[in-house]
């Protein structure tokens, strides 16, 4: 059979030899077995099924769940085979005509590849046509679509098993780049293939360089990235339309050919999208994750994620579209905790057990992202595959942080854990250890425990990194069936007994505000630490001249932006982050001065090669504010008629009134607040050192106030007072 498959091979797809397990998979699928196929992207999944659809007798029901999968597989394996007939697809994009041709296809036995969505294969309609024919076998791509766990959770996808039962009963090949043993397991479960022969490549990609950024001014990091790697293929990946169109454009105006892919566009615009960066017509595709799967570009040169994914299994899949031809792979990935705590938010009113799932994902997505561990040891080890050693090819590794003697915190950990038997998640083991009592601690009384309280020489952050490299050192698991409760391993037991040194990698700080409060420029470290505390000095002069706090002058983001950007002329000023024509005309004199001396004494060159253009909606968004509450409407009204949460346009006023644009927002003010309130709230802020919200809150009283209100009355006092 292997001459023969070979030939076969070379026939139809001219390659001389198989890849990786390839062979052994066709086997066992020809064979009749049951068949359970895990691989990383570009490692030759399609094959595994195309040969034997081709070569067995009958049609092979590939179940996909993109429609643009379809069509691409569908063209590939025409073009292949010159043969326009072997193969079809089934979706809601054909019309009656298109529907019946391919049934007649089918029928006379001319298609051997029927490619169908999971929602086509429900409809009675189909599953009394595929009744009628002879079925080769089943293949259930991007199989981990089923698992709850996995990071593309199809609900559909959880029916496929009783419908291929009532259709008639074939061999089944489930197959997927990324799957947890858990995911593994209900893949297998759900499709009642528990005996099914298993076929797993390693995870790793050595080709391919990780990296994670902080997420701080990501559209400038990117740009740059781009102009630094011109005319090479990439992919930028969103979790919203919205700012996958705004990055699109972003680009666009500033030189990169770049073009937006998004499920909310028309079905011509998208594919025509997809189309002109496969045809290399565009270097850039700017996509929420519904764009990839089964994209067969094997020259992608780098994957930008500017939100952080929603699971590592997400992130590996996307990441591994990079570098599929086994040359240079850049992936990088920018990253806030807020972006977390956002996703989490959104998970607001799902089911429980949906939530608890997701945000067992989100967390798990945190620890690697913050994690000083080499990316490729915690990646593969998440997936149940050791590496040993460094890459040395991450950031991680070419970048090693600074490490520190954790014997001791170890042991008191996994102390804690057995305390507790072994029945909490990491977030309340830090909090039993930093002596935190939470609602959650004092119900279970263990505020009473030995443990509560022994780690209060450290953070909560130090100990979630604790609890993180004790998992990849093999002492502790996270019991993923029962929602991430930490489990104490046979290595761990012995830790307690006999502990011994334990060297714990420090952990990156991506917290922006801890930035901001070192007196460093935020981006820690990237702009003039030198010039930034000049600025601050001349900012802290002009606010004691004009008896106004520091922050109506510039905000610290504002001040940083300087210290990288170098601007020398009141025009360059404007390009600075939080600054307006009222602000330049206002205080701009005397900080563009300081900084032409400064960069004339010290000889500075300034990068005035990336000069960024800004998009034109957002200043037109501004626009159409300023003219709404000139004309006294209701913020309610405003935010509704431009599509937006009211938090999102307080933040539109606040950085309105920032870059120094004076607006009227008395009326809306005297709507929420009275005279004597509004003037508590004036005093607050004309004496106070920041801007901070939570602290006006806590000095004004929370009873008395609303955030929105201290926001709202902030944005009145900076317009009225500072410009």
């Amino acid at each position: 059979m292997k001459t023969e498959l070979i030939d076969q091979l070379k026939k139809y797809f001219g390659f001389d030899r198989f890849k990786g397990q390839q062979e052994e998979v066709i086997k066992s699928l020809i064979s009749g077995h049951d068949t359970f196929v895990l691989m990383p992207t570009g490692g030759g999944k399609s094959i595994c099924y195309q040969l034997p659809a081709i070569i067995m007798e009958g049609t092979a029901i590939i179940i996909s769940p993109l429609i643009a999968l379809m069509k691409n597989q569908v063209d590939f394996i025409r073009n292949m085979t010159a043969d326009d007939k072997i193969a079809h697809f089934l979706n809601s994009s054909l019309n009656r005509q298109a529907i019946k041709e391919v049934k007649e296809d089918v029928s006379s036995g001319k298609t051997k590849l029927l490619y169908v969505a999971p929602e086509s294969l429900t409809k009675k309609e189909n599953i009394d046509f595929l009744k009628s024919i002879n079925i080769s076998f089943y293949a259930v791509d991007e199989a981990h679509c089923i698992s709850e766990w996995g990071h593309d959770f199809r609900p559909e996808y959880r029916r496929i098993r009783p419908i291929t039962q009532e259709i008639g009963d074939a061999p089944i090949i489930a197959l997927t780049a990324t799957a947890t043993a858990k995911v593994q397991h209900d893949i297998q479960k759900n499709l009642g293939m528990k005996d099914a022969r298993i076929f797993m490549a390693s995870y790793n990609r050595p080709n391919l360089y990780y990296s994670v950024r902080p997420k701080i001014k990501p559209e400038v990091q990117i740009l740059k990235f781009i102009n630094d790697n011109s005319g090479k293929s990439g992919i930028i990946y969103c979790l919203s339309r919205k700012k996958v169109e705004q990055i699109a454009e972003f680009l666009y105006i500033n030189g990169v050919k770049a073009v937006a892919y998004h499920a909310g566009m028309d079905s011509t615009t998208r594919s025509g999208n997809q189309d002109k960066f496969l045809m290399e017509e565009v270097d850039v595709i700017v996509a929420t994750i519904a764009f990839g799967m089964g994209i067969d570009k094997p020259d992608v040169r780098f994957v930008i994620h500017y939100d952080i994914p929603k699971s590592i299994e997400g992130y590996y899949q996307e990441t591994g579209r990079a570098g599929r031809d086994g040359g240079e792979g850049q992936c990088i990935a920018f990253y806030a905790y807020k972006d977390i705590q956002k996703m989490e938010n959104f998970m607001q009113g799902k089911p429980v057990a949906e939530q608890e799932i997701g945000r067992q994902l989100l967390l798990d997505m945190a620890s690697y992202a913050e994690s000083s561990v080499c990316r490729r040891v915690t990646l593969l080890n998440y997936f149940g595959e050791s590496y040993q050693g460094s890459c040395g090819n991450c950031d991680n590794c070419l970048n090693p942080k600074e490490q520190v003697e954790a014997k001791d915190e170890v042991h008191r950990a996994l102390i804690a854990i057995d305390e507790v038997k072994e029945k909490y998640k990491a977030e309340h083991m830090s909090d039993i250890l930093i002596g935190n009592k939470t609602a959650a601690v004092k119900s279970f009384h263990h505020d009473e425990l030995k443990s509560f309280g022994s780690g209060s020489d450290h953070s909560a952050s130090y100990w979630n990194a604790v609890f993180r490299q004790s998992l990849i050192s093999g002492f502790i698991k996270k019991d993923i069936d029962n929602y991430g409760l930490l489990k104490i391993l046979d290595k761990g037991r012995k830790f307690i007994k006999h502990p011994k040194s334990f060297m714990l990698v420090r952990n990156h700080n991506y917290d922006e505000e801890e930035q901001e409060l070192t007196g460093a420029p935020a981006g820690g470290g990237s702009g003039d630490i030198e010039l930034f505390e000049m600025l601050k000095g001349l900012r802290k002069d002009i606010s004691k001249k004009k008896k106004l706090p520091p922050f109506v002058i510039f905000q610290d983001a504002s001040l940083s932006d300087m210290s990288i950007q170098y601007p020398v002329t009141m025009e360059e000023l404007k390009n600075i982050q939080g600054v307006g024509d009222g602000k330049v005309h206002r205080f701009g004199k005397e900080f563009v001065a300081l900084i032409k001396a400064y960069v004339e004494d010290n000889g500075i060159e300034r990068a005035q090669d990336l000069v960024i253009k800004s998009v034109a909606n957002k200043s037109k968004q501004k626009v159409s504010i300023i003219h709404n509450i000139d004309r006294q409407i209701s913020l309610e009204d405003i935010a509704d008629a431009d599509g937006i949460d009211m938090d999102e346009l307080l933040s539109e006023l606040e950085a309105i009134v920032y870059s120094g644009t004076r607006i009227n927002v008395d009326y809306a003010v005297n709507e929420v607040l009275d005279k004597d309130h509004q003037e508590e709230v004036f005093d607050y802020f004309k004496n106070a050192e920041t801007d901070s919200i939570d602290d006006a809150l806590d000095e004004l009283g929370e009873d008395e106030y609303s955030e929105e209100d201290i926001r709202l009355a902030r944005v009145q006092f900076l317009s009225n007072l500072g410009n």
